[in-house]
């Protein structure tokens, strides 16, 4: 099942409009570009287009309203929207002085698609509407061209067979195919008259024989099963995940746009192509297209005919004719018309057209797609032109995209076959051999090979083999499963929860899709979408230049959130300072303990029974943890580092089998039946609420000492270095404020102790991480006890909505697509349910302490949308992985600027 448009409850029983059918010609326009919401970005614009006295073939739109109504009425048109278009066709007959469906001189049409926000290529289109038996003959004796008019026909039937009759297309373009070879002919426009006359009969026959139904003859038919096909598009698998990609609502539903047809295919005088007004790759100030003569818009983007570059410098660089040189007066025209669009709507514009005998035709403008690095570009060149402010600047750049600069990326044009797709849980776009254990994956990276770690899910056991690996592939685990999140701090692409793959350790394979891949096969993985690929797809090193480093500084001056990183290892917190990081705002000591050198006293302190064997293999620890601080406080140089105390459940430490726990026994010199009896003791239905964070500390309150202590002496080194430094303690899980009152008072007795014996004084803050829904509607209790709160979104989320974050991706895929939930809550925070516990956790612990320090260190502090809305209820910083520091230094202005729009 697919998400329809009706799942949204205002778009249900929505009243009938008015006015629903939108007129546009030259002079003589209803709609305009505010008017994106009823008529499409598309509607809109040509709409704006005639206003500004540019050639537009006239036509009208359907607004994007009627989208609502067609699904509530069961995916059909309602009889009541006929009239309207039937008076609106009246309309664009007078304007063109032919008649729809006349045999003598027919008007044709398009019938195309128009979301308000631009979803190129994903939604469907039909040419050359109209046509029929003797339509095709007025065509030809009107155009005085045959040729033609039979070409536009088997067009006409090609896609709309395709589109509205369900038919598979690729059988009609074998049956084409198979005559040009029969005749001999290389290209489309070799063939004659004759051939097309019956290549439409064969068109005609294959329909019927393939779908049950004869073509429709009348065009009145025709158009309502356009119109209605336009408005199934909506919803077609691409256009659901390129919607869900982008953030587009489901209940904003397409507008339908009805055109008169011009046309390209119409002999060498004629063409038609598509044009962007700056470079879409780099940026760079130069007009870019691409055109076909003798052709149809759709031969352009099909890539059935390779089209030529407009300009003549690009042409002369491809040893072909540009449109400059092949129709200069037409061409002299568009570039008018370019710098005019450009001028008007202050913004790089695609643009579509179609010539036609010479005259040319604008069919289309839009705000361009642009890869990141010419967004950033463009916006610094507006800027200078005096195009645009610096505020239009950041608030037309996209924050998500920035990762395109920050990570490897692959090739776009080159080959891919698709394995399967996943979450794009870490992005960057990398390939290597494939291997199943962490073990292999270092052993193979010391042999010089790259290698793609494939694992059902990962553990903190498998850190070696993803830091030795160049991308980490699971089977099962969300956005923020563990090797998602720690793919992001290490800025390693991951791709997680690609459940189509099936993992067998045993024989060491990877099915999918009937491919059976062996340990040492080569795939590719793109983080950013998702997609799994076989084979090595090429890539693309980052750069980055001074246009990144110009947005940031603006960006750094209009935001009011601080960034903060998540950062565990001295290069995790480099990278972050690298990047623009103010501080770190969680550094998860857990995860400091799983190297090799220090998991094994990490266990000998699990495993001991009683306080005295426990705080030996602690001091073992200590000096370890220290050296970490002052890493971290010596690269910080001053700014605030917060550190939160051990939090994981204890059994994560501990080995998982039999074998494994047979050789800590012998490496710990202990019995292995003790052993193994002490780990299933630790066993917890659900860990996750189980003894973890600061009930450990309750428990042994000798771990968070050592913990504390390491940090103090760390600090006090520092100072005696001359160094300043803003540490902060955090203790995690707080359900209530007599855990914090508790613990608070042994870390602060512990700071104390250590300041005293090294002789030396420094500032610091202990605080919590409201995580429990508990915490955040008794914040104002804990605040008597905290210098600062930080909410940690990722747990707060779980225990709120109830999900487990590891196991929801086999079901949370299927919430949004019917749009139970808008969004991923893990990706993007619930703001409805989570952000109001932020909210009320922000306001009760100001009531206590107004000048309380109040951030969030969960996944969505690098999440824009969540972003603005952390900027919305107040919160003084965010916290995200390394890589997404500049992305909410970013969303952090745009955060902003909208909030003093709003204001």
């Amino acid at each position: 099942m697919h998400q329809n448009v009706n799942s949204d409850k205002q778009a249900s029983k929505t009243a009938v409009p008015q006015k629903f059918v939108y007129f546009f010609a030259a002079g003589d326009s209803e709609g305009n570009a505010g008017m994106k919401n009823i008529l499409g970005g598309k509607g809109a614009n040509l709409a704006e287009m005639t206003s500004l006295g540019i050639p537009v073939p006239p036509g009208f739109t359907i607004s994007t309203e009627i989208c609502a109504h067609f699904y509530e009425a069961g995916g059909k048109l309602p009889d009541w929207v006929r009239p309207a278009v039937q008076e609106s066709m009246n309309k664009v007959e007078s304007k063109i002085g032919k008649k729809f469906g006349d045999v003598n001189n027919p008007l044709l049409v398009s019938v195309r698609s128009g979301a308000r926000a631009s979803m190129p290529g994903m939604m469907d289109t039909i040419l050359n509407l109209g046509l029929n038996d003797q339509t095709v003959e007025g065509l030809a004796k009107s155009s005085n061209n045959p040729r033609f008019a039979w070409d536009s026909y088997r067009r006409f039937i090609q896609m709309y067979s395709d589109v509205v009759m369900g038919m598979n297309s690729s059988l009609l373009e074998v049956t084409l195919e198979d005559m040009k070879e029969e005749k001999h002919y290389k290209l489309d426009t070799e063939m004659t008259v004759d051939d097309l006359k019956l290549l439409v009969k064969k068109f005609k026959d294959l329909v019927h024989q393939m779908t049950g139904q004869s073509f429709p003859a009348d065009p009145w038919e025709q158009l309502w099963g356009a119109i209605s096909a336009v408005f199934h598009s909506w919803n077609t698998p691409r256009a659901i995940t390129y919607r869900e990609l982008h953030s587009i609502p489901a209940a904003w539903g397409t507008a339908v746009n009805v055109q008169s047809m011009v046309f390209g295919n119409m002999g060498d005088d004629s063409a038609t192509g598509v044009a962007f007004t700056r470079n879409p790759s780099t940026g760079e100030k130069a007009f870019y297209g691409e055109f076909l003569i003798n052709a149809q818009g759709e031969d352009v983007v099909a890539g059935i005919r390779t089209p030529q570059p407009i300009t003549k410098i690009a042409a002369a660089a491809a040893g072909v004719m540009s449109l400059e040189e092949a129709l200069p007066q037409a061409y002299g025209q568009l570039v008018e018309i370019y710098k005019k669009l450009e001028g008007h709507y202050r913004d790089m514009q695609d643009i579509e057209f179609t010539i036609e005998r010479g005259v040319l035709w604008m069919l289309q403008t839009r705000n361009g797609k642009r890869t990141a690095a010419a967004a950033l570009k463009i916006a610094c060149d507006m800027i200078d032109e005096k195009l645009i402010t610096q505020d239009e600047a950041i608030l037309r750049l996209d924050p998500s995209s920035l990762d395109q600069l920050l990570h490897p990326t692959l090739d776009p044009k080159a080959a891919k076959t698709t394995l399967a797709k996943g979450l794009p849980a870490s992005p960057g776009g990398v390939n290597g051999q494939i291997v199943f254990t962490s073990e292999e994956a270092v052993e193979w990276r010391e042999q010089g090979k790259k290698v793609i770690l494939v694992r059902i899910e990962t553990s903190p056991e498998d850190i070696a083999g993803m830091v030795a690996a160049q991308g980490i592939l699971t089977t099962r685990g969300g956005m923020t499963s563990h090797a998602a999140v720690v793919a992001r701090g290490m800025g390693k692409c991951c791709v997680a929860g690609c459940g189509d793959i099936e993992v067998d350790y045993r024989n060491e394979t990877m099915k999918v899709k009937g491919y059976v891949l062996k340990k040492g096969d080569v795939i590719t993985l793109d983080g950013s979408t998702g997609e799994v690929y076989l084979g090595e797809v090429k890539t693309i090193e980052p750069k980055l230049d001074g246009n990144f480093e110009r947005i940031m500084k603006i960006a750094d001056g209009i935001r009011r959130l601080k960034v903060r990183t998540n950062a565990d290892t001295p290069k995790d917190a480099q990278t972050a300072r690298n990047f623009g990081a103010e501080g770190i705002g969680l550094c998860r000591t857990e995860h400091m303990f799983f190297g090799a050198d220090r998991i094994d006293a990490v266990r000998e302190m699990i495993i001991a029974d009683n306080k005295m064997d426990r705080e030996k293999a602690l001091a073992k620890l200590l000096p370890m943890q220290r050296e970490d601080f002052y890493q971290l406080f010596k690269i910080m140089d001053g700014l605030p580092v917060t550190i939160r105390l051990l939090d994981p459940p204890l059994h994560e430490f501990v080995p998982h089998t039999d074998e494994e726990t047979k050789e800590l026994a012998k490496r710990l010199n202990t019995d292995y039946e003790r052993l193994r009896s002490k780990v299933k003791s630790l066993h917890e239905f659900n860990p996750m609420l189980g003894h973890r964070g600061c009930r450990l500390a309750i428990t042994y309150p000798e771990i968070y000492q050592m913990q504390v202590r390491a940090i103090a002496e760390a600090a006090a080194q520092l100072m005696a270095e001359g160094k300043t430094l803003a540490p902060e303690i955090m203790i995690p899980l707080v359900a209530t404020d007599k855990e914090l009152d508790t613990l608070r008072g042994q870390a602060v007795a512990e700071v104390n102790k250590v300041q005293s014996e090294k002789n030396v004084k420094f500032e610091y803050t202990v605080g919590t991480m409201i995580e429990l829904p508990r915490a955040a509607i008794t914040a104002d209790a804990i605040a008597e006890h905290a210098d600062f709160f930080s909410f940690g979104t990722n747990d707060l989320t779980q225990t709120t909505l109830g999900l487990s974050r590891d196991d929801s991706g086999r079901f949370l895929g299927t919430y949004v697509s019917h749009g139970i939930l808008p969004k991923d809550p893990f990706m993007s925070i619930d703001q409805v349910g989570v952000g109001s516990l932020v909210k009320m956790g922000v306001d009760l612990g100001r009531r206590t302490k107004p000048d309380l320090k109040v951030g969030v260190c969960g996944e969505h502090g690098g999440d824009p949308e969540s972003i603005e809305f952390f900027h919305k209820v107040g919160l003084d910083y965010v916290s995200c992985s390394p890589f997404r520091v500049p992305i909410a230094r970013l969303a952090a202005a745009r955060a902003a600027l909208i909030g003093k729009k709003i204001h």
